[in-house]
């Protein structure tokens, strides 16, 4: 990379990942000599950049927090709003938030001055979100450690409890977060199992990168999202249901908005609805809202959670009508 400023771009960018840099692994991936990096790093620091030399077999450089804010074109209040917003999206699980936000939190709390972060846990500790996640949340510090492990290709350690309370101790090969739910789940291969693993990251505890660089694997799906969703599918317990519908099929179709299912003819004037999901309450409301007459064929739990669901609407209606007289 011969382009100066866009190789001290390209170096800032690996040192701001909370780990610390050989001076050989940093000129192999710029495809420079080490002089040229010793060069950059003093560059770097004339600049104002808190770059921290050890020295040693295993020394190298890290970005340190400094005394005062790197020239990031950020000021101290941008500073603080960016990582107190990325942290409460990190807790909160928001959708589409996505990896790269994450890392960017990592990226941001590895830089930021002792007094700036006092600033950005008291925001955090004052605040109430109108709109928390469900279920436990996760350290968004945790996150960040997790999303560099992954970025990285580096093992990672921690504690998992299992959803019956049971902890163990597991080494992994991280591939990818997902967010899904209000939840983060962390995709990875189990070194002690031999086999692909889905870890929640709010059961994780105390994660912290080993300093071992894998090689990525091939995962058995065709993204990490496809796979934690086909494995949060299996764990789920589905129903399947098949409801004959007294409307024309066409009518029927038109009425479901687009919506794909499995109808079939049964006469000019009914058709038959096969259907699944993860819950009786889901499928009771589709079919309410066709505003069809319909009979369930199967299964029977449905046809009895229709029954108590009537029997309420009928005492709400009564109890309104009585109330007019």
């Amino acid at each position: 990379m011969t382009d100066t400023p866009a190789r001290l771009l390209a170096l800032l960018s690996l040192l701001q990942t909370p780990r610390e840099w050989p001076g050989s692994e940093l000129a192999q991936r710029l495809g420079v000599s080490a002089r040229t990096i010793r060069r950059d790093i003093d560059r770097l620091r004339e600049l104002g950049y808190p770059v921290e030399a050890s020295m040693g077999a295993i020394g190298g450089y890290r970005l340190v927090a400094g005394h005062a804010m790197p020239p990031l074109l950020l000021d101290d209040e941008e500073a603080v709003a960016i990582a107190v917003g990325l942290r409460t999206a990190a807790g909160h699980a928001v959708e589409g938030i996505g990896e790269s936000s994450v890392r960017a939190l990592a990226k941001l709390l590895q830089v930021l001055p002792s007094r700036l972060r006092h600033r950005v846990d008291a925001l955090n500790t004052a605040t109430e979100p109108l709109l928390p996640g469900d279920g436990p949340q996760v350290d968004p510090e945790d996150l960040a450690l997790i999303a560099v492990a992954v970025a990285q290709h580096e093992r990672l350690r921690f504690h998992y409890q299992a959803a019956d309370g049971s902890e163990t101790r597991r080494l992994v090969e991280p591939h990818r977060l997902v967010s899904t739910k209000r939840r983060w789940y962390l995709v990875a291969w189990d070194n002690e199992r031999s086999d692909w693993r889905i870890f929640r990251a709010d059961r994780m505890r105390e994660p912290f990168l080993t300093g071992v660089r894998t090689t990525p694997r091939e995962l058995p799906a065709k993204d990490a999202a496809a796979y934690v969703s086909s494995k949060l599918f299996e764990r789920s317990p589905t129903y399947r249901a098949v409801v004959t519908l007294r409307a024309p099929i066409e009518e029927v179709r038109r009425r479901m908005g687009g919506v794909r299912a499995d109808l079939e003819p049964i006469d000019e004037h009914s058709c038959r609805l096969r259907t699944r999901a993860d819950s009786l309450e889901w499928i009771a409301f589709r079919m309410a809202l066709l505003g069809c007459d319909f009979e369930v064929q199967e299964p029977p739990e449905l046809a009895e959670y229709l029954r108590e669901m009537g029997e309420r609407v009928i005492r709400a209606a009564e109890y309104n009508f009585s109330r007019r007289d």
